[in-house]
């Protein structure tokens, strides 16, 4: 007698991909302060249950150190994570005095 399966295997679609751009909660620097706060990166690496995030300043675990990559890693499902409303992240202050 065959063995049947009686449990459906589904695989749950990916919310992000790679190249997605999308605002993370996290621990990073803002006006000198470390703040607790969205910050907008860009999505690295993606499988259907973990995304890889990539910012363009320094963020921090939440025991205080640094991520020296700027890459941090979180669920495809966390609610510390969502789609950026913005296109592109803001130029900092001092690349606009630069033009």
């Amino acid at each position: 007698m065959a063995h049947e399966s009686t449990a459906a295997t589904t695989v749950e679609p990916r919310i992000y991909d790679v190249g997605d751009m999308v605002d993370v909660l996290c621990d990073h620097m803002r006006d000198e302060k470390r703040v607790n706060d969205w910050l907008q990166g860009v999505v690295v690496q993606a499988d259907y249950k973990m995304v890889a995030v990539q910012f363009n300043q320094d963020v921090y675990l939440t025991d205080g150190w640094m991520v020296p990559d700027r890459v941090l890693w979180t669920r495809q499902d966390s609610d510390k994570i969502r789609k950026s409303k913005k296109r592109r992240a803001a130029k900092s202050a001092e690349s606009k005095k630069s033009k």
